[in-house]
């Protein structure tokens, strides 16, 4: 098979590219979309400019739906919205769910305190995929993977592709997003673990700016 041709314009050129060995995942195919890479982040101006098959829009504050309209509108791909579980939970977060299932997003992501029991009713109020964000081995595995979520986040730190590995000897075939890491190495154990998708975290904007000024500043 040839190489795929790279074609980019003057102005869209300089954009935020996740780690080429992200594509070595399979990726986890949602109604028709396969996504190997996901950008975490909120900052629109980030997200409008990479190339991360879709956005998980998870951030520490109070789930809102103007965040979630607004990063929806703006990111141009599937998005994956946060919509609590820990601090937020009952009613709100099914609103706000339902909201952003009728807003566009592909996938709503509840925080790990989120109980089996809501995911369960949860799941039988939306019709697009729970992902239900997984943080430590010594959690339920088997329940977290029955509670009616069809994919976990696992977001474990150091301990993120052993927790892979291990929901990934229970149940082969269940969907699996992870965090990579920060490093091609990480990301690439991560996937030997058995996770479908990665989650990458980009630099910030103002670690993106300080380069270009320093660019900038060595053009004068």
């Amino acid at each position: 098979m040839s190489k795929a041709p790279v074609i980019s314009t003057h102005l869209r050129r300089h954009i935020v590219e996740t780690p080429p060995c992200i594509r070595r995942a399979s990726g986890v195919i949602i109604n028709g979309v396969r996504i190997k890479s996901l950008l975490f982040s909120t900052d629109v101006a980030i997200i409008r400019n990479s190339n991360a098959d879709a956005v998980i829009a998870v951030y520490p504050f109070t789930p809102t739906i103007e965040i979630a309209r607004s990063i929806i509108s703006i990111a141009q791909r599937p998005v994956f919205v946060g919509v609590g579980g820990g601090t937020t939970f009952g009613p709100r977060v099914s609103d706000i769910a339902l909201d952003a299932e009728l807003n566009g997003a592909i996938a709503v992501v509840l925080n790990a305190p989120t109980k089996t029991a809501f995911v369960k009713e949860l799941s039988q109020k939306i019709d697009i995929p729970i992902v239900l964000t997984v943080v430590s081995e010594r959690e339920n595995l088997r329940e977290r993977m029955d509670s009616g979520a069809m994919l976990v986040n696992v977001s474990g730190g150091v301990k993120t592709a052993s927790i892979v590995r291990m929901i990934r000897d229970i149940a082969p075939d269940y969907p699996i997003i992870a965090t990579g890491g920060p490093t091609e190495q990480t990301i690439t154990r991560t996937i030997e673990a058995g996770a479908n998708a990665i989650t990458y975290t980009p630099p910030t904007n103002g670690e993106i700016f300080s380069k270009l000024m320093q660019k900038y500043r060595d053009q004068v």
